[in-house]
């Protein structure tokens, strides 16, 4: 339960990421808005994270949790905002998704 716990933390992450992404260059009220689902996906994630922290060890959560945001956040840059998705960035990727996978194997949860 509490790798459902941190993989929906890490989601919530990937979240906070995407309402910076789009808050930015906005002004006013739709800024805020998008601000205000940054604050709320960013405070779910600290809280789930840990949560998740009370049975499985920091040193695997905390890296698969910034994982997954940062994986997320990648994908979302490169479908939803248009970044390049270039060789170097997919190779990197690739070993990232692998190291959160090695983490979680050698886990003892």
């Amino acid at each position: 339960m509490h790798w459902i716990i941190l993989l929906i933390a890490g989601f919530c992450e990937v979240g906070f990421a995407f309402c910076l992404g789009k808050a930015k260059g906005l002004v006013g009220l739709p800024w805020w808005e998008w601000m205000g689902g940054f604050v709320l996906f960013y405070i779910l994630s600290a809280v789930l994270l840990a949560k998740a922290t009370e049975a499985l060890p920091i040193g695997t959560a905390y890296p698969v949790w910034t994982g997954i945001g940062a994986l997320g956040s990648v994908l979302i840059g490169i479908f939803i905002f248009h970044e390049p998705a270039t060789f170097w960035r997919l190779f990197f990727l690739t070993t990232l998704i692998v190291s959160i996978l090695g983490l979680k194997m050698l886990s003892s949860e």
